[in-house]
């Protein structure tokens, strides 16, 4: 009833995986790997190159991100390729990133009613009721 001004109490069960979710974006290569993700898919070794970090910890990065279920993998040949496979997650994403880049670098990110267009990306809706 999200128009109603009345929500539904998530279980227990729901916000201990979002709290396990938002635990493992906390880490800043995580976050890094999941924003590239987001805007486009790569394999272990683009990753690694963007991200600025070893293969073996970016790896192991995705190993964790994986098994959360906020990234997904397909063989491509010899390649494993990593694609974020939850539309949901892409947008917290987004949000945030595009909020705090907003913040910190002024209003040329901030066009429109209440969107936030980050370089190279489409509008972010704000979220109702939380000033985000």
């Amino acid at each position: 009833m999200a128009g109603s001004g009345q929500y539904e109490k998530p279980s227990g069960e729901v916000l201990g995986r979002a709290a396990e979710a938002f635990g493992l974006l906390a880490a800043p290569a995580r976050l890094h790997i999941v924003w590239l993700l987001a805007h486009g898919e790569r394999d272990v070794s683009a990753l690694a190159e963007q991200v600025g970090g070893a293969l073996p910890a970016v790896s192991q990065h995705l190993s964790k991100l994986k098994l959360a279920g906020l990234v997904r993998s397909r063989r491509e040949g010899r390649r494993q390729v990593y694609y974020v496979g939850d539309p949901g997650v892409v947008a917290v994403v987004r949000l945030m990133i595009g909020q705090l880049a907003e913040q910190e670098q002024g209003p040329e990110y901030r066009q429109g009613h209440g969107q936030v267009y980050e370089r190279g990306a489409g509008p972010v809706r704000r979220l109702r009721g939380t000033g985000a």
